[in-house]
C-alpha cells in the first residue's frame, strides 16, 4: 500500500480519534464528518464503486436501527423505574449491602454486568449497569466509563457465546466451508470441539487478566472521581477486588472447560453475585473505612426527589430487572422453543442496490423488545397512571435524538470500511490490508500484536463478534506462518476484542445516551482507553509466555 492507501485504511480510526478524543467534538458532529471523509476516500483512493459505498451505508443504517432499539428499550426501562419509584428502592438496597462506592461498583458493573453480558451482549450491560450506578449517586461520567470498562472479560462469552460460536466459527471459514489450513489443524476434531478449546485457552489466560478488572475499576474510581484523587484509596480494597475478580473468572473457566462457550459469563456472573454479595454484607476482606464521593460530585439520586414518595418493597422494585434477565436467558437457550419463535419474525434486505450486501435483524429477538415487554409488565405491576407513562415515553424518545445521529452515521462508516474488499485497486478490504501490513512488520512478536488487532476490530466494527469474524482466519494464518499454535493466537484475538469493547464507539455512544451524556463520548474514550491498553498489553505478555515458555 502507498501512503494514501494506508491513510485511507486508517481513517476510520484516525477520524474518530482526532475528532472525538483530541478536538473533543460531540459524536453527533464527529461521526457524520467521519462518515463523509471515509466514504469519499473509499471511492477516490481505495476505488470502491460508489454504489458499493451507498449500499454499505444502507446496510449500516439497518444495523444501527437494531442497536438504537436496544438503547431505547434500556432508556425507557430506566425512566419507567425512576418514575415508579423503584430506582430509589434499589439505590437504598445497594447502599444497605455496603455504603462503600467501591463495593457497589464491583457488584453492579463487574458481576451483574457480566451476567447481563452473558445473557444479551451487544452493549446491553453498560446500558443497564450505568443507569443503576447513576441512581446510586455515581457521577454520570463515572457510571458510564466504569460500566464500559467492567464489560470486558465477560464479552468472550457474551450473548450466550456468540463471539465464539458465531464470530470465530464464521471467521475460520471461507464461504460455507472451513478454511483448508484450519481443517488441517482440526484433524479428527469437530469445529465445535476446536472452538471449545479456544474458549478454554481464552479464559485460562483471562484468569490472570480479567481477575484484575475489579481492582482496576476501583483504582480508576478513586483516582479520577474521588475527592483526594488517590490510587491509595482504591488499593485499600485490593483483597476484596481480587476476591470478586476470581469469583467470576474461576467459575467461567470451569464452565468453559467442562460445558462449553455458551454459559461461562452467565454462570460466572451468577456464582460471583451469590458469593460476593453475602461476603460484602459481612464485611469480608473489606477495610474498616468506607469510601464515598464528594457531595458536590454525587449523581442525581441524591439531589432529585423521586416521583413516588411511598416506600416500595425491594422485591417489587427488582422484579422488572429480574424479568429482563429471565427473558434474556430463556430467549437465548437453543433447547427451548422461544428463540426460534422470536427469530421467526425477520426484517431483511438482500442484494442491497444490486450488490452482494445484505442486512437483517429479528426485531422480537433483540433485547430492546424484551425490555419493552418488561416495561409493559412494570406499568401494571407498579400501578403507574396514564400521565406517568406518557411523560416517561416522551422523555425517553427525546433523549434519543443525539444517539440516532451518532449511531446512524457511525455504523455506516464501519460498514464501508469492512466492505471495502470490493474495489478496482486490486486491494483486500481495509482491515485485512492493515492486518497484513502489521504482521509483516513484527514477525515472531505476533503474540504481542494479536490482541491489538482484536481490539482494533472491536473499536471499528462496534462488536467483538464482528472483530472475531473479520480477523480470526487472519490470526490463524499469521500463527501458522511463524509456527505457533493457531488455537492460542485466535484466543488472543478474542481477548483483544474484549478489550476493544471498552472503547468501541458504538458502545460508548449507546451507554452515554442512557445516562444523558451525549456529546461527552470523547471524554469517555479518554478514560476507557487506559484500561483497554493495560488489558491488551497483559494479554500480549501472557500470550507470549504461554506460547514460547509454556
Amino acid at each position: 500500500m502507498n501512503v494514501w492507501e494506508v491513510t485511507t485504511a486508517l481513517m476510520p480510526v484516525l477520524a474518530v480519534f482526532i475528532l472525538l478524543v483530541i478536538l473533543r467534538l460531540p459524536a453527533v458532529k464527529a461521526m457524520p464528518i467521519s462518515l463523509i471523509v471515509v466514504g469519499v476516500l473509499a471511492v477516490i483512493v481505495w476505488r470502491v464503486p460508489f454504489l458499493q459505498v451507498i449500499a454499505a451505508s444502507l446496510e449500516g443504517l439497518m444495523i444501527a436501527v437494531s442497536i438504537l432499539w436496544i438503547v431505547f428499550g434500556a432508556i425507557l426501562l430506566l425512566n419507567t423505574l425512576k418514575t415508579s419509584g423503584a430506582m430509589e428502592t434499589i439505590r437504598s438496597n445497594f447502599s444497605h449491602i455496603s455504603p462503600d462506592r467501591r463495593v457497589q461498583l464491583i457488584i453492579i458493573a463487574w458481576l451483574f454486568g457480566s451476567f447481563i453480558e452473558g445473557a444479551a451482549g451487544f452493549g446491553t450491560p453498560a446500558a443497564i449497569a450505568a443507569p443503576l450506578l447513576l441512581t446510586l449517586g455515581f457521577p454520570a461520567l463515572a457510571a458510564v466509563s466504569l460500566a464500559l470498562i467492567a464489560d470486558s472479560s465477560a464479552v468472550s462469552f457474551g450473548a450466550v457465546g456468540t463471539p465464539l460460536i458465531v464470530g470465530v466459527d464464521q471467521g475460520l471459514r471461507q464461504g460455507a466451508s472451513i478454511a483448508p489450513p484450519v481443517q488441517q489443524a482440526l484433524g479428527e476434531q469437530t469445529m465445535a470441539d476446536y472452538i471449545q478449546g479456544i474458549a478454554q485457552t481464552t479464559v485460562m489466560m483471562d484468569l490472570f487478566i480479567g481477575s484484575l478488572i475489579p481492582l482496576i475499576l476501583v483504582l480508576m474510581l478513586t483516582k479520577l472521581f474521588g475527592e483526594n484523587r488517590s490510587f491509595k484509596e482504591g488499593l485499600e480494597i485490593w483483597k476484596f477486588a481480587l476476591f470478586a475478580g476470581f469469583s467470576f473468572t474461576v467459575p467461567a473457566f470451569l464452565v468453559a472447560t467442562f460445558i462449553g462457550p455458551e454459559f461461562p459469563s452467565i454462570i460466572g456472573g451468577l456464582v460471583g453475585l451469590a458469593v460476593v454479595v453475602p461476603a460484602a454484607r459481612k464485611g469480608f476482606l473489606l477495610p474498616a473505612t468506607t469510601w464515598d464521593f464528594p457531595v458536590k460530585e454525587k449523581g442525581p439520586a441524591h439531589d432529585e426527589a423521586v416521583a413516588m414518595k411511598k416506600h416500595m418493597p425491594l422485591y417489587k422494585a427488582w422484579i422488572p430487572y429480574v424479568l429482563v434477565a429471565l427473558l434474556l436467558v430463556l430467549s437465548r437457550l437453543n433447547f427451548l422453543p422461544f428463540k426460534q419463535w422470536l427469530m421467526s419474525v425477520r426484517v431483511e434486505w438482500n442484494n442491497i442496490l444490486g450488490t452482494d450486501l445484505a442486512a437483517s435483524f429479528e426485531p422480537l429477538y433483540l433485547p430492546g423488545s424484551l425490555f419493552v415487554l418488561a416495561i409493559i409488565f412494570t406499568v401494571f405491576y407498579h400501578k403507574m397512571n396514564k400521565e406517568q407513562v406518557t411523560s416517561t415515553i416522551l422523555t425517553s424518545a427525546g433523549s434519543m435524538v443525539g444517539s440516532v445521529i451518532a449511531l446512524g452515521t457511525a455504523v455506516p462508516m464501519v460498514r464501508i470500511f469492512i466492505n471495502s474488499g470490493v474495489n478496482e485497486a486490486d486491494l483486500l478490504s481495509m482491515p485485512m490490508e492493515l492486518a497484513i501490513m502489521v504482521s509483516e512488520s513484527v514477525g515472531g512478536a505476533w503474540p504481542l500484536v494479536a490482541p491489538i488487532v482484536g481490539a482494533l476490530g472491536s473499536f471499528i466494527s462496534g462488536s467483538a463478534t464482528f472483530s472475531n469474524m473479520m480477523f480470526s482466519l487472519f490470526q490463524f494464518s499469521a500463527a501458522d506462518q511463524i509456527g505457533l499454535s493457531g488455537q492460542s493466537v485466535v484466543a488472543l484475538q478474542v481477548l483483544g476484542s474484549n478489550a476493544g469493547n471498552m472503547v468501541c464507539i458504538l458502545n460508548v455512544v449507546a451507554a452515554a445516551s442512557v445516562v444523558n451524556l451525549v456529546g461527552k463520548e470523547g471524554e469517555i474514550i479518554r478514560i476507557t482507553m487506559i484500561p483497554m491498553l493495560i488489558y491488551v498489553f497483559l494479554a500480549g505478555v501472557i500470550g507470549t509466555l504461554f506460547l514460547y515458555v509454556g
